[in-house]
């Protein structure tokens, strides 16, 4: 894509709101005082829009898929820092099925744009 297309793709969209929203649950107590478990949890958030930016500016759709897979997997470490988070009474069960939602719908749009990109060189 380039030319900072990936600011449309709608997978990038959702994973920097979820970032957001992650920063704002871990700027409360008690996440304030774990700084741990909060900096993991941000860095993991941060860390799939900032993946998808850079693989959707890659020269080919192979390193693309390559920064996708990343992101999918960071999504999966935000999931589960969050149930980590939720059984130690962190956050609520509503904020708890807030992330799990939505990381479930990022893991899932990441998983067809890796189809749709991997086809270009299978």
């Amino acid at each position: 894509m380039g030319e900072g297309g990936f600011r449309n793709l709608n997978v990038w969209q959702k994973s920097k709101e979820l970032a957001v929203y992650i920063y704002k649950i871990t700027n409360k107590e008690p996440f304030l005082r774990d700084y741990g478990l909060r900096d993991q949890i941000r860095r993991a958030a941060v860390s799939i829009p900032s993946n998808i930016a850079e693989g959707d500016e890659r020269d080919t759709d192979k390193e693309a898929v390559r920064y996708f897979y990343i992101a999918k997997g960071s999504s999966a470490e935000v999931l589960t820092q969050a149930t980590i988070a939720f059984e130690i009474g962190y956050i609520d069960r509503d904020t708890f099925e807030e992330i799990e939602k939505r990381c479930t719908q990022i893991s899932k749009m990441l998983w067809k744009l890796i189809s749709v990109r991997s086809r270009s060189y299978k």
